[in-house]
């Protein structure tokens, strides 16, 4: 099989390569595209203001048999130059292994899942992979991260499809293989950040302002912030699509087409009666 990794923490994090050594190791075709530096936080963003270069790793970093080429913009754009100037037609796009949580309202932020859902936009079935170490971790298990995401990659091939326009996002706890508790399909929870703005102070008396704050989390049962909690790893399926059928819908009955028309209609003849005035 053919797979394209990519990510927001960069083409030398390790966790990128450890999966690509995994997937390569097992008989894979495998490229690597990933921002030249860190872009955690980026979102969706694309790069449109400016050229965007793509260049080889050296060989002497990698560490298995597989390509890897750095690009100097957002994960998004990695995409889409693997895809339109390599013409790499991968089945399936990983987006990973990122180093932190991408939970709850805090994925929508995330560069590593918006990859992948530029992998959805584009066609490629797409799962966005996250390891989530605690405050005082000193060892990252990416090998177990990998080894999680090949059982995952197994039950698609074998078992299941993924749907059509649909993600999977996944967050591993940090945490060797034996002591994994399992697999949780989940539903995106909720997060917010007390205290989000701090204000600092620059030596000369001018402000600046550090955005992040004290996490809390809503762990509702069945919540991918609940399976982690609980040890597990969470699989979140993420559609694409954003509409509101329910207001859609209701706004259908109540007409409202009609009465915004009726609205704009009102306005404009004011205007009229104002400039022939």
């Amino acid at each position: 099989m053919k797979f394209l990794l990519t990510n927001d923490d960069g083409v030398f994090s390790p966790g990128i390569h450890v999966l690509a050594k995994t997937l390569a190791d097992a008989g894979n075709e495998v490229l690597v595209v990933a921002p030249d530096r860190e872009r955690s936080g980026c979102g969706h963003a694309m790069t449109m203001d400016k050229p965007v270069s793509l260049k080889n790793v050296d060989n002497l970093f990698i560490k298995g048999n597989y390509q890897a080429k750095a690009c100097d913009a957002f994960p998004t754009d990695c995409v889409i130059l693997a895809y339109d100037v390599l013409n790499f037609r991968p089945d399936y796009l990983i987006s990973g292994i990122n180093n932190g949580p991408n939970v709850a309202d805090d994925f929508t932020y995330s560069g590593t899942v918006c990859a992948a859902m530029e992998g959805i936009i584009i066609g490629i079935p797409s799962i966005a992979v996250s390891l989530v170490p605690g405050a005082n971790d000193d060892t990252l298990h990416n090998d177990a991260a990998a080894s999680i995401t090949m059982v995952l990659l197994e039950w698609l091939t074998n078992t299941a499809r993924m749907p059509r326009g649909v993600l999977y996002n996944v967050n591993i706890p940090n945490l060797p293989l034996c002591e994994q508790k399992g697999f949780k399909i989940t539903r995106k929870g909720i997060r917010r950040y007390e205290d989000k703005v701090t204000v600092v102070k620059k030596p000369y008396g001018k402000k600046s302002y550090w955005i992040g704050g004290r996490i809390e989390d809503d762990r509702r049962y069945g919540t991918d912030v609940w399976a982690l909690s609980k040890g597990y790893v969470s699989i979140t399926p993420v559609h694409m699509e954003m509409t509101d059928f329910e207001t859609l819908n209701k706004c259908k009955k109540d007409n409202i087409n009609n009465s915004l028309n009726k609205l704009i209609k009102k306005h404009l003849n004011a205007m009229e009666y104002e400039v022939s005035k």
